[in-house]
């Protein structure tokens, strides 16, 4: 199964070294200098050092998939970064573009990473790390208690990854129990919030490795949390007890605003296109969209009633088409919606046969291009430039 979806922005990954020094010198010792990986002359060998890497380029839009693994009693995570170009995918007269790309029957399987926790949920951060440099890392929370984070352009030797960062090593300010959902603040990026099972949230400094918050609202697990993109110190926290809190990050004893969905919460997201309204999506099947101005429980239009028949997991605003809202259900399906004048109609349905869907996201860089994970464990991307319904409808907004 993929459990959850990152978009890492082009440009910023470096090439992935799979030999390093390490390795070579191994290598040395154990062959003497007679394999050709480890030739300084390459005129005399077909490799050199150099070309153990393997590159990203600026052009390429980079995914990265959690998913957990169990082999018998050994049971581990695994960070599955991936690479596609879309101006080959937008371009393709393929079969395999028409509707939407399998992508692990393209060549662009990059490099895993090992982890020794069973990952549930992540969030792409460039922030330096304890005074480091900015970087490209992945914030893992699992059924560990702490946050892990990770250099996702580093591997090791047996292809394990080390987190470079670990937050909530101790009881004084780690959760208690497992971390469902995780929001980066890219205003303040420094900060990040998380969700646990412990019916806690936590607002950390990533540069002092410290929690700064904790904040009690709720009285189940919390699945989700979200951090409004106009208004970057407001953050929605979502539960199983049926709430969706929303707080000011710089006063946590304040009571905040508080919305009563009747359903156990399952995500969360922010209109890109407006500070004032957000999405709560709930097990019963239904998606309440929220305009927090009004501030009342029964405040919002509610739908998806009698189009998804399970629990919708994940939703994702689009970030170039306003009023653009796709939703993954355990139903197996992802549907699209236009939200406009606060009257939601379904435009478009998609069956990816990824089994249920646990995980989807747009790409803030390639906006039509829509990633879906799910308990069969690929990874789908909904070409939607390839929907002629949705081309004719938001041509405006596609790059």
């Amino acid at each position: 199964m993929i459990s959850s979806i990152s978009w890492v922005p082009k440009g910023v990954s470096k090439p992935v070294i799979y030999m390093t020094k390490a390795m070579k010198d191994v290598l040395r010792e154990f062959y003497g200098d007679e394999d050709p990986y480890l030739s300084k002359d390459k005129d005399e060998y077909d490799y050199d050092y150099e070309e153990l890497c393997n590159p990203i380029y600026p052009t390429d839009s980079l995914i990265v998939c959690a998913r957990p693994k169990v082999e018998g009693s050994d049971s581990f995570g695994i960070l599955e970064v991936l690479t596609l170009n879309p101006h080959d995918i937008r371009n393709s007269a393929s079969p395999l573009y028409h509707h939407d790309i399998r992508i692990p029957v393209l060549p662009h399987n990059h490099h895993e990473i090992l982890i020794s926790a069973l990952p549930l949920c992540s969030a792409w951060l460039d922030c330096p790390l304890q005074g480091g440099e900015r970087g490209n890392f992945l914030a893992v929370g699992s059924m560990e208690p702490n946050i892990g984070i990770f250099n996702i352009d580093v591997i090791q030797g047996d292809g394990r990854g080390e987190p470079c960062m670990v937050l909530g090593s101790t009881e004084d300010d780690g959760h208690s129990d497992a971390v469902l959902g995780l929001a980066w603040n890219k205003e303040y990026r420094n900060i990040i919030a998380s969700a646990s099972v412990d019916k806690q949230v936590k607002i950390w400094d990533v540069v002092s490795g410290k929690c700064e918050i904790t904040m009690t609202d709720h009285s189940d697990k919390v699945q989700a949390v979200a951090w409004n993109l106009h208004s970057p110190r407001l953050l929605l926290s979502g539960s199983f007890d049926g709430t969706v809190f929303l707080k000011d990050g710089r006063m946590p004893s304040n009571d905040g605003c508080e919305w009563k969905l009747n359903a156990k919460v399952k995500s969360l997201a922010w209109d890109p296109h407006s500070e004032h309204s957000f999405v709560a999506s709930l097990a019963n099947g239904t998606v309440r969209l929220i305009d927090v101005r009004t501030a009342k429980s029964d405040s919002g239009s509610e739908f998806n009633a009698n189009e998804h028949g399970k629990a919708v997991t994940s939703v994702s605003y689009n970030p170039s088409a306003p009023n653009l809202l796709a939703t993954g259900s355990e139903d197996e399906t992802v549907k699209l919606w236009d939200l406009s004048h606060n009257q939601p109609s379904c435009v478009a349905s998609y069956s990816p046969q990824v089994g249920p869907v646990f995980c989807i996201s747009f790409s803030e860089e390639d906006p039509f291009f829509l990633a879906i994970g799910g308990s069969k464990g690929n990874l789908r991307i909904w070409n939607l430039h390839r929907d002629s319904g949705i081309s004719q409808r938001y041509g405006n907004y596609m790059k």
